[in-house]
């Protein structure tokens, strides 16, 4: 087959996954809903964090489905070829974690410096703790197995890795669109986010420092007090913000502000030269 007509193939086997993905995404949210006693269909009811658990799971299922029965009969691999191979790669699962607590630290700091933001108090519930946690792990794996596993893996097998880099970030980014207080600012923040979280991807085919970083990321985001994508979850610290504004991220949180464009441009500057300088030391021991 020809270049053109291979990459045909992968832009129609990807459409038409994404097609089956959200056919039964109904049917399954209507489960998840009649499992966790939520209001199927109320666009004005609000989840319990136990709700959201529970629902997440069945999101994960979903995922795990779809994309299992395409690896099995249409990309004809193993499903762990996503990039769920765990030898060597507690290093940087621990990377991942912390890249993602030390952004949050940082800006959380730095916002209470400038005062754009303003403590009020600590509010520890351990219950609560340990849903978030589990909750932001299956976000994470369900979002990394899906942008990069299935759909930037799939991209990668007939574009040059830097467009199907972009391509799967757009996605990414487009999923969130209908998120509370979304902005065209914080979708483009959230397209930088898929290029860093996919940066790692393209280098290793490996999905445990995007999932580690991408957990990370978030989980630490919604304890320090910020809502997570516009979306207001669980925080041990509790702020107020005075005024909303392109700093501080208002009510779509962290993810709407300049410091996590700034964090997320250096970061992706230092993962790259991380992975190039690690690819030109290999390039010798491969020659010799």
């Amino acid at each position: 087959m020809n270049t053109i007509g291979t990459k045909m193939n992968t832009v129609g086997r990807i459409f038409l996954f994404m097609i089956s993905y959200f056919m039964i995404v109904g049917l399954f949210q209507y489960i998840g809903s009649l499992v966790a006693g939520v209001e199927f269909g109320n666009l004005e009811y609000v989840e319990t964090s136990k709700e959201q658990l529970i629902t997440s799971c069945f999101n994960l299922l979903r995922t795990f489905l779809v994309i299992g029965l395409f690896m099995k009969f249409v990309d004809k691999e193993r499903f762990i070829k996503l990039g769920f191979q765990t030898k060597n790669r507690l290093k940087e699962f621990v990377v991942g974690i912390a890249i993602g607590l030390i952004i949050m630290t940082s800006g959380y700091v730095l916002l209470i410096y400038f005062e754009e933001i303003f403590f009020i108090n600590v509010k520890f519930n351990f219950l609560e703790l340990i849903i978030s946690i589990l909750f932001f792990t299956i976000v994470a794996i369900v979002e990394e197995t899906l942008f990069r596993g299935y759909i930037l893996k799939n991209l990668m097998s007939s574009f040059n890795k830097y467009v199907a880099l972009i391509v799967s970030s757009m996605l990414f980014s487009l999923m969130h669109g209908l998120n509370p207080n979304v902005t065209l600012f914080s979708l483009f923040d959230l397209f930088l986010a898929g290029i860093l979280l996919g940066l790692s991807y393209i280098y290793t085919k490996n999905l445990w420092f995007p999932i580690a970083m991408h957990l990370s990321w978030n989980l630490f985001q919604t304890l320090l007090g910020f809502n997570v994508s516009g979306q207001d979850t669980y925080s041990i610290i509790e702020f107020k913000i005075i005024e909303s504004n392109l700093i501080n991220g208002g009510a779509f949180g962290f993810e709407g502000s300049y410091l996590s464009i700034i964090a997320e441009v250096i970061t992706i500057i230092g993962v790259g030269a991380y992975y190039n300088r690690k690819k030109r030391a290999a390039e010798p021991e491969l020659a010799s």
